[in-house]
């Protein structure tokens, strides 16, 4: 059975959060009341300004019609009681005086049964008309097209200015039949006043509606009369009245396309002369479609419905039959546009209350620190132990007996972990820490990465060099490569003299492990650069150091005895490992990998091969590598020019050694030291291809 509290409660935190517990209820109780409360009024305000919006707004849209049909009405009525008025151009006039008595008309027509046209409109100076821009001063003009006879009628126009005088004229044959048009067959047929679908208006170049009314001769239909309206004039009318500034109203034919819009963006398009209207659902604002989908079907009662964290009512409801279109008018309204003083009572009651409450907390929280204070520095202090942090956090003092006794005794036990760390790899130490298991000898196969170092000619330099200085000097060796193992997270085994053996993968796996070792190995070769540059300054001998990498399967574990034992890696990969180290003495190398290496870590790595060597107790040999420098780990290891030419130069070489074409090889890398005559590599196997005897190489054997 599960304990009742899996997480030890701290003390402090305990006793404010007991006093949280008690007041918090309450306190939200309250403030849920009233934001309910609130809401609901602020709901009902919605609803009801939204009842009265489509009220004006459909009796709005019927006052912007219902003129202009009037106008209609009465331009056929003229056309029915003289039924030669507009067959010749004393109509024009008058047309131009209807299409002035309304801002929201932009055209205003008759077109007779034998075929003849005429129109006053607007003119647009900076759209085409017969092919030509109109003269730059027009603002408005007359058009007419007599009944076609045997040829092509002709298109008149008449270009008027603000004034109404002339100011130029045009003409070309067309085609234009107002018969064929949607406008007068669908009038002509009713036999009655008519508003139309959304049309592309022919000579306007516009799309909108077109509102018409039948011109009766002898009760017979022998003309339209028509005027266009834009859908752009509905949108605006729709925008100079909205609920709030957050509202969004539309206007929807039967299947859900947008005809006009409160934000007045365009959602219809000219399709090859038809008019493709977007559907509610398609545009590019989410909200509107998710309000229309969440509508309530043969229902126009408001609804109400959230979207990205605001609540919205929203209400979509038919325009009455007596108008002559099936549309819709569907509008949103964010509630917060109707309910701002109710929030800013909520938030206060909110602010003042958590202000009070804080208070409180704080005054409990201070009290309570003078018993909690104490074990928590305590506490702290062990959770740096645990995590092998430095820490300068002075012994702690106390007047209660049982807290000072504790604190002598973590001040104890802290010394001896950090001692016990310096002594066994630190990764271990934590492992052993966090984990219950008890330190047992023992290990397991893992493939890793291990890591040898040594300084050239160190017996030498012992000799020659004083026993403080040769002490401080691999002190500051050693200082610069525990600390490129460390920051790729990399174990140090041993100090072995002036050797260092570390591996990478374990305690803790990595899986990149090839490249973390190689990218240390580089930050120690860097390092050693600056370290010696400096020494030199101080006319100081420089100490050259030799690595060598190598990944294989090997045995990690503690090896020893029950008394003394250590965590180690031991197997042939180590033993490998150490002999690539020594043979970099062969090569003049520093930087020396295996193929396996090379392999793990991938591309990344910016490698020479050396050559195949063969290690003592292995049958078959080792491709060798020298690293020069890695991709991707920081600018300063990435290698330059000169690197990658000689790396290039020496893969061609190294390739016709491997193929036995030991003559291409030995020109190859007498043509490497004619460009880099310092290169160790090439001058060794150039001296090794010179001295054979036969066609048959003897391949080096790396020391043991």
């Amino acid at each position: 059975m599960k304990p009742l509290f899996a997480r030890k409660l701290r003390l402090r935190p305990t006793i404010v959060a007991l006093f949280v517990l008690l007041t918090m209820p309450v306190f939200l109780a309250i403030v849920a009341l009233t934001y309910v409360s609130n809401e609901q009024i602020a709901r009902a305000n919605a609803d009801a300004m939204i009842g009265r919006f489509r009220t004006e707004a459909i009796d709005g849209i019927q006052g912007m019609f219902n003129p202009i049909k009037s106008l209609v009405r009465s331009a056929a009525m003229v056309g029915s009681q003289q039924p030669d008025f507009y067959s010749d151009n004393r109509s024009l006039k008058y047309l131009l005086s209807v299409l002035l008595h309304s801002d929201k008309l932009v055209s205003i027509y008759v077109g007779l049964a034998d075929g003849s046209f005429r129109q006053a409109r607007q003119i647009n100076p900076a759209v085409k008309i017969q092919d030509k821009l109109p003269p730059a001063e027009v603002r408005y003009a007359y058009r007419w097209i007599e009944p076609p006879r045997q040829s092509p009628p002709l298109d008149h126009y008449i270009f008027l200015n603000d004034e109404h005088d002339p100011i130029g004229t045009s003409e070309q044959a067309t085609t234009y039949d107002p018969r064929s048009r949607l406008w007068y067959q669908q009038t002509a047929q009713n036999g009655a006043l008519a508003i139309t679908d959304p049309e592309v208006f022919a000579a306007l170049g516009l799309i909108g509606f077109t509102i018409a009314a039948p011109i009766y001769t002898d009760g017979k239909v022998t003309g339209v009369a028509a005027a266009d309206i834009t859908l752009d004039g509905l949108s605006q009318f729709l925008a100079e009245r909205k609920i709030s500034p957050g509202t969004l109203s539309y206007i929807l034919d039967t299947e859900g396309g947008v005809l006009a819009n409160s934000d007045r963006t365009k959602t219809y398009a000219n399709e090859d002369g038809r008019v493709a209207l977007q559907h509610i659902t398609s545009l590019a604002d989410q909200l509107p479609a998710l309000a229309y989908s969440a509508r309530l079907h043969d229902s126009e009662a408001p609804y109400s419905f959230s979207y990205a964290g605001t609540q919205y009512v929203a209400r979509c409801s038919m325009l009455p039959m007596r108008f002559g279109k099936s549309w819709q008018l569907f509008t949103v309204t964010p509630l917060g546009d109707f309910a701002g003083a109710f929030e800013r009572n909520n938030k206060l009651l909110l602010f003042w209350g958590l202000i009070a409450i804080a208070a409180e907390i704080l005054i409990i929280y201070f009290l309570s620190a003078v018993v909690s204070s104490p074990l928590e520095r305590l506490a702290l202090k062990v959770a740096k132990i645990e995590d092998l942090a430095s820490h300068d956090l002075p012994p702690l003092r106390s007047s209660i007996a049982e807290i000072s006794v504790l604190s002598k005794a973590i001040e104890t036990l802290g010394a001896t972990v950090k001692s016990f760390a310096a002594f066994v790899p630190v990764g271990l130490v934590r492992q052993l820490i966090k984990s219950d298991h008890k330190l047992e000898l023992g290990g397991h196969s893992r493939f890793l990465t291990i890591f040898f170092s040594d300084l050239e000619a160190f017996s030498t330099l012992s000799e020659e060099v004083p026993t403080q200085e040769l002490m401080m000097r691999v002190s500051a060796y050693l200082e610069i490569v525990t600390k490129a193992v460390d920051d790729e997270a990399g174990t140090i085994d041993k100090f072995i003299g002036d050797g260092v053996m570390a591996f990478w993968g374990a305690p803790a796996l990595l899986e990149d492990h090839a490249w973390r070792a190689c990218v240390a190995a580089l930050r120690i070769r860097q390092g050693m650069e600056g370290l010696n540059e400096r020494w030199r300054s101080e006319e100081l001998r420089p100490l050259n150091i030799r690595i060598g990498v190598h990944s294989d399967a090997v045995l990690v574990g503690n090896i020893g005895s029950q008394e003394r034992m250590g965590y180690t890696v031991i197997g042939d990969g180590v033993n490998i490992a150490a002999r690539l180290e020594g043979i970099n003495k062969e090569y003049g190398t520093r930087l020396c990998i295996s193929h396996s290496v090379f392999k793990e870590a991938g591309e990344r790595l910016c490698v020479r091969p050396i050559d195949d060597v063969a290690i003592k107790g292995r049958r078959g040999k080792i491709p060798i590598y020298e690293l020069m420098g890695a991709y991707g780990a920081g600018p300063d290891l990435e290698p330059d020019a000169a690197a990658v030419r000689l790396a290039r130069l020496t893969r061609f070489a190294h390739e016709a050694l491997v193929s036995e074409d030991f003559a291409e090889a030995l020109s190859r890398y007498h043509e490497i030291l004619a460009e880099f005559p310092d290169d160790t590599v090439a001058r060794e196997l150039v001296g090794r291809l010179e001295g054979m005897e036969t066609a048959r190489r003897v391949p080096v054997q790396a020391a043991e």
